[in-house]
């Protein structure tokens, strides 16, 4: 029913509020016609009915709720135009207060009519149907006007949470417009406006922000003070290219964080000029910047070339290693070898060649010789070039991670990535490598910082939003780390990092059903690549609720898209670890086994901690005992602060189940006893406050027999949102300690939790088939 509506019907039952020419006559709901006394009578009605008396306390209140609101607004973090909607509503209630005072009171016997001045006998002040009418009215248009203010708080608090402080004379690079009559030249305009970011990222007078927060807002239609606000900087520069044959006009535009023009001019030059194109609009934004700055030297040779085919290979490199689609890396590798065949000379590619080889490569060990010998020819061709110190510095990490002398390898890679950054402030992606560098020598707090430094260059950087999100979470500052990933839900195209760390974040919280919202938007996100990665997300939530022909579902559509056998033993071993089921873990052995023949001893890490673990809990205690024991180096053990390393400690703690069960008592107790040193160093020292590690400080004291001390680890890990109910139900190493009464007690609390929620989602699911929806988006793509 409209305000309109209502607005009717309230003339039709009652006399009409209005205003007389010029002497102010107001006539209200109820009242009588005045006499010829009537101005004094007016007043006098006023105070009779104690509209006065409501005024005085209604201005009070007001004033208090507005002085409370303007101290706490800003302490909580919002912003003052939220204030401004909480008194436009205070202003708006403020005739319905008059209203409901001139025409009901408030006694004893709870709300009844307001008696006339003059009732002419017995005054019956029940309320009647048009009473009842008239404050259904009153109530609904308060209602609105305080869920309509409400709503704009929201909306404020919501920008303001998207939006971050702005810094002094900070620039966002826009990606330049790609004009060329064939769109699958992107790469080149990509590459110019690279190129121009890096060169004004030289300034020290300038804050530039990275690639990867001012390239999230490619083809937006946000307009500049919106972008602006979001990526927190004063100046946007953006553009077009065109090329043509060999020629190109490049036409810059520098707009402030208003829309204001503030500089603008085309540049047309022959296509072997375009390294003085970037140079020259580069020195031109940084004068209208800041007036002082000296201009740029020339770039040194040999981070140009003069070959344009081995500059388009390059950026069709480069362009394959920013967008990490499927195959990504082959095709980057390819790319990066072209360019250095055709300009053997031309240092950038040698540096895109190291990174290529090195992220998420399963044979480090084949591609390791190369990848050194690239990055060092990188840096012998141009010592000021960034990303080849860069690539050596994450060539070191990678060592680190294998080589026993990890000290050495670490300090020479943090002093390759402090160099680059030295070069070059906003190379994003090197804070993240530094950060992992310092983690891993138990650096923790200075890790954090770099990271910090880092989302400050480039604060929509998925990966840096996503590893800080991480660390965030493990000293369980959960809402910032939540913030940090739904800030990046507001770019034009999310990144998938941000849905699968929601939906992570959501699982470790014990939060299934929120879990799975996230989950299914990342399916949406990522569907069109192939991945069948979402698939096993959404298996995985399903199984933790209890909804095993869902996980069934969405388990057997991670598998009909993944034909890798390790893969596919760890979604399958991974739900069958989750159910209890032995029988199925042995089936699974047995079908990895035959995929893999002798190349089964090759396993490591954690395919190998999951085979292992898979084999002990099938009971096959000798294999899984040789697996660990011939994977993972014992003498060594030491974990960081990193969330993957939760992942070797509960498989270390199977282990440990496997040396009581075949009468290596002593083993196992030496090893239970390392492991909680390294918790209590996690949890004292490093402040982890999850439930994943109160969950394993609770399966470390159930294994060691401590079970009152158990109890205290898991009332902390429920406290922290674990909910892994089904998961420890049916596992073995858990056995003991759920018997415990304490414990036991406290599952039963976890396993009414888990059901409220289980319900929930099933009601979600009845109304929308996510399945349907899946395999109609598939269907246009022709899968």
């Amino acid at each position: 029913m409209s305000l309109v509506y209502l607005s009717a019907k309230l003339r039709r039952l009652h006399s009409t509020c209005w205003f007389g020419q010029g002497r102010g006559y107001l006539l209200l709901l109820y009242s009588r016609p005045l006499g010829h006394n009537q101005g004094m009578g007016f007043w006098q009605e006023l105070r009779r009915r104690r509209v006065y008396r409501t005024v005085g306390f209604y201005v009070v209140g007001a004033w208090l709720i507005i002085q409370v609101a303007d101290v706490f607004f800003p302490a909580w973090g919002l912003p003052e135009t939220a204030l401004r909607f909480l008194i436009i509503a205070t202003i708006l209630c403020f005739p319905i207060a008059l209203i409901f005072s001139w025409t009901f009171d408030i006694s004893t016997s709870g709300i009844v009519k307001t008696e006339p001045g003059d009732p002419g006998g017995i005054f019956d002040n029940s309320l009647k149907r048009t009473d009842y009418v008239v404050l259904a009215a009153l109530l609904a248009i308060g209602a609105a006007i305080v869920f309509g203010s409400l709503q704009k708080i929201v909306e404020e608090v919501d920008d303001a949470v998207a939006a971050a402080e702005k810094i002094d004379n900070s620039v966002a690079v826009l990606p330049f417009v790609n004009l060329d009559s064939n769109p699958e030249t992107g790469y080149f305009s990509d590459g110019v406006t690279e190129e121009i970011l890096h060169r004004l990222s030289s300034l020290k007078a300038l804050h530039i922000l990275s690639r990867t927060s001012s390239f999230a807002f490619r083809n937006s239609n946000e307009g500049p003070a919106r972008i602006s606000e979001i990526l927190g900087v004063r100046y946007l520069l953006h553009g077009s290219v065109r090329r043509d044959k060999n020629f190109v006009r490049v036409t810059a535009r520098l707009i402030d964080d208003t829309g204001y023009q503030v500089w603008s001019e085309t540049f047309d030059r022959k296509l072997e000029g375009i390294f003085a194109i970037q140079s020259e609009i580069a020195n031109t934004v940084a004068r209208h910047i800041e007036r002082q700055i000296i201009p740029l030297a020339e770039l040194p040779a040999a981070r140009t070339t003069t070959n344009m085919e081995a500059y388009d290979a390059y950026l069709v490199g480069r362009a394959f290693v920013n967008a990490r689609t499927p195959g990504w890396a082959d095709n980057a590798i390819a790319a990066f070898e072209k360019a250095i065949r055709l300009d053997e000379n031309y240092a950038p590619p040698y540096a895109g060649l190291v990174v290529a080889l090195s992220i998420n490569n399963a044979d480090w060990d084949a591609v390791r010789e190369s990848a050194v010998r690239a990055a060092k020819t990188a840096i012998e061709l141009d010592p000021e070039l960034a990303e080849g110190h860069a690539a050596l510095g994450l060539i070191l990490l990678d060592d680190a991670s294998r080589l026993g002398d990890t000290q050495n390898e670490l300090e020479r890679a943090e002093r390759s990535l402090r160099r680059a950054l030295e070069l070059d402030p906003s190379l994003s992606i090197a804070y993240s490598w530094l950060s992992t560098t310092l983690l891993e020598q138990g650096r923790v707090e200075e890790a954090n910082a770099v990271q910090e430094q880092g989302l400050l260059v480039d604060p929509l950087n998925p990966v840096l939003s996503y590893n800080m999100a991480q660390r965030l979470r493990s000293r369980g500052e959960t809402e910032r780390a939540e913030q940090l990933l739904l800030r990046l839900t507001y770019l034009p195209v999310p990144p998938w990092m941000a849905y699968s760390g929601l939906l992570t974040q959501h699982r470790e919280a014990g939060k299934f059903d929120k879990a799975l919202h996230w989950a299914k938007q990342y399916a949406r996100a990522s569907v069109k690549s192939g991945s069948s990665i979402f698939s096993a997300y959404l298996a995985g939530c399903y199984e933790r609720l209890g909804l095993t022909e869902d996980a069934d579902y969405w388990l057997a559509d991670a598998l009909a898209r993944t034909p890798q056998p390790v893969r596919r033993f760890f979604y399958k071993a991974s739900q069958f670890r989750i159910r209890g089921d032995q029988a199925g873990l042995r089936e699974e052995i047995d079908k990895l086994g035959a995929a893999l023949g002798t190349d089964i001893d090759q396993l490591q890490g954690i395919n190998a901690g999951l085979y292992a673990s898979a084999n002990i809990l099938a009971e096959n205690f000798d294999v899984g005992i040789d697996v660990f024991e011939n994977a993972f180096d014992f003498e060594s053990l030491s974990l960081g602060a990193d969330i993957s390393d939760y992942g070797k400690l509960e498989f270390f703690h199977v282990l440990a189940y496997a040396y009581q069960q075949v009468g290596r008592d002593d083993e196992a107790n030496v090893l239970l006893t390392r492991l909680h040193e390294q918790l209590n160093v996690l949890v004292v020292e490093q402040k982890m406050n999850s439930g994943n590690v109160h969950h394993l400080r609770a399966q470390n004291f159930g294994l060691r027999g401590d079970f009152d001390a158990a109890a205290d680890a898991l009332e902390a890990a429920i406290k922290a949102g674990w909910l892994r109910y089904i998961w420890v139900m049916g596992n073995p190493t858990w056995t003991e300690t759920i018997a415990y009464p304490r414990i036991a007690r406290m599952l039963d609390d976890v396993k009414v939790e888990l059901e409220r929620q289980r319900a929930l989602v099933e009601q979600v699911d009845a109304e929308h088939d996510f399945r349907a929806e899946l395999a109609a988006i598939r269907s246009t793509l022709g899968d």
